[in-house]
């Protein structure tokens, strides 16, 4: 069976981009820096001839040497892949693949925090930064070595993400612009590879939806070459299912692109599964297998999968935390609660409520309609006291989900003299 590993692609200038829906100058300038320094050359070329002398990427050997370290990183077995990643960096001190690898082991720690943790940013960051050092002293010996110019797109864009994601705008700036430089350079080596298609795929997909999704930003795309959603989607299936590098990360953005972006839960469960499967401890893909289980209406693996993640959080696997545990014990306090398990429905629920306190986020969905549920259970046992408790909560927390909050306010209009 194909082994793959992660190389992720920027998804290009989303990173900045979408987030400058505001009027914060320094977004505004990080948008027109952009536009002034980049040109994207939109024609695709398949060179005839490129010589990959030297060029770990299609190196069977070192194919076959990194699909155990590779999983071991995506099955969250950081040190073990990093022992191998650091035995790379022995033999090739001065390729930037190994220093990549290193970086991508730091990022996959930050990944299930949904990026809050700020933990392992310094190590990230300096591995990134090692990447671009080594792989600009590849292309002053050759400017037309792709290979260097691919992991150059790849550090740049996780450097960008990353910053963005802590608004630090004028690194995410400059970065974002190198990113989508290389990431045009690299893909002339299409032909080679559908490693080297990745970015492509990517731009070719959230070029449009960015235009759909953030019209403030439409007139920032007139000065990038027009993308292709339909064909990002066939670009992306086709690494999924050929790359050996990028074959199992083009299957993570597949998934979260049919289920998030596309609404097509059905299309994206089948990846998720393998990747829950394949990767049993890996925290992002069971929460992310839980959460489609619960939504296509199978019970019996969501409450499988929610188990072990609890689990797996109490024995402190690497991974699990308390965005996991939050997943999973609404979708436990749900099931229990439709099994007419009052008790266990309420402590899953309760349980879900103190996960999202561990990480600030009281608001979000999950946490407002465990409150939700515990207020009509405590109605349905006619405690109208603690019902109005739980709808006080609701109606406090409830922001974003206006039929959670005209139900707590029409219970509490109506109780209020109880």
């Amino acid at each position: 069976m194909k082994k793959t590993f992660l190389f992720l692609f920027p998804l290009l200038f989303l990173g900045v981009f979408s987030q400058a829906q505001t009027t914060d100058p320094k977004q505004q300038a990080a948008i027109d820096s952009v536009i002034r320094h980049m040109v994207i050359d939109s024609v695709n070329v398949t060179p005839e001839v490129i010589d990959t002398d030297g060029w770990l990427l299609l190196d069977e050997s070192i194919k076959n040497e990194l699909s155990g370290a590779v999983d071991n990183l995506y099955n969250f077995k950081y040190a073990r892949a990093e022992r191998q990643f650091r035995s790379l960096r022995r033999r090739y001190p001065d390729h930037p693949m190994p220093y990549f690898l290193l970086g991508l082991s730091q990022w996959w720690k930050i990944v299930p925090t949904n990026i809050l943790t700020k933990q392992y940013d310094n190590a990230f960051f300096a591995y990134m930064d090692t990447t671009i050092t080594y792989g600009e002293r590849l292309l002053v010996k050759k400017k037309n070595n792709y290979e260097a110019a691919f992991f150059l797109a790849a550090a740049h864009g996780f450097a960008a993400r990353l910053h963005s994601e802590r608004k630090n705008w004028r690194k995410a700036t400059v970065h974002s612009r190198h990113a989508l430089n290389f990431m045009n350079k690299a893909k002339e080596a299409n032909g080679l590879s559908p490693e080297f298609m990745f970015g492509e795929a990517l731009y070719n997909y959230y070029a449009v939806w960015i235009g759909q999704n953030y019209p403030l930003l439409r007139p920032v795309l007139l000065f990038f070459p027009d993308g292709n959603k339909q064909l990002g989607l066939t670009q992306l299936k086709e690494v999924a299912d050929n790359g050996f590098y990028t074959g199992l990360e083009a299957k993570f953005f597949l998934m979260k692109i049919l289920a998030n972006e596309e609404n097509n839960q059905m299309g994206a469960y089948p990846i998720s599964r393998f990747l829950a499967t394949k990767y049993p401890d890996n925290a992002y893909f069971q929460r992310f297998y839980a959460r489609l289980s619960f939504v296509i209406g199978n019970l019996s693996e969501t409450e499988r999968t929610s188990l072990q993640i609890l689990d797996k959080l109490n024995r402190k696997m690497p991974g699990y935390e308390s965005i996991s545990g939050r997943y999973a014990a609404y979708f436990l306090g749900y099931i229990n609660q439709n099994r007419k398990n009052i008790p266990k429905a309420k402590e899953y629920y309760q349980q879900a409520i103190a996960f999202a306190e561990q990480t600030d986020e009281s608001k979000s969905g999950y946490a407002v309609h465990a409150y939700l549920n515990l207020a009509r259970m405590s109605h349905e046992e006619n405690n109208i006291k603690q019902a109005k408790q739980y709808y006080e909560m609701v109606k406090d927390l409830a922001d974003d989900d206006k039929r959670a909050e005209k139900e707590a306010k029409t219970y509490l209009r109506k109780y209020r003299k109880v």
